[in-house]
């Protein structure tokens, strides 16, 4: 019996975000979850299907600016996010939660 190798593929979100409902569908996702990270490393997912050096010129920020208020695992402040999010084309709202 011969043993075959197999080889995976680093699994990337940024590669299956293709077309705008699919952006869009995502990002309604993580900001279901309501979780500040999630919806940072959603926005830098978004961000990385797109043009993260357009992004980073847009806002005035460097890339490794944006890819660590974007990773998920930093602490960007609302203001940041919220300059980044307005910059991929989204404005923040907040709405009353259904009870």
């Amino acid at each position: 019996m011969v043993e075959e190798s197999v080889t995976f593929s680093r699994y990337d979100t940024a590669d299956y975000l293709r077309d705008e409902r699919d952006i869009q569908a995502y990002l309604e996702a993580a900001l279901e979850d309501g979780d500040p990270a999630m919806i940072a490393l959603a926005l830098g997912n978004i961000a990385r299907a797109r043009n993260i050096s357009q992004l980073a010129r847009e806002t005035h920020m460097s890339r490794e600016g944006v890819y660590k208020a974007l990773s998920g695992r930093g602490n960007p402040s609302f203001a940041t996010i919220a300059k980044l999010a307005s910059a991929l084309g989204y404005r923040i709202t907040l709405e009353q939660k259904q009870t």
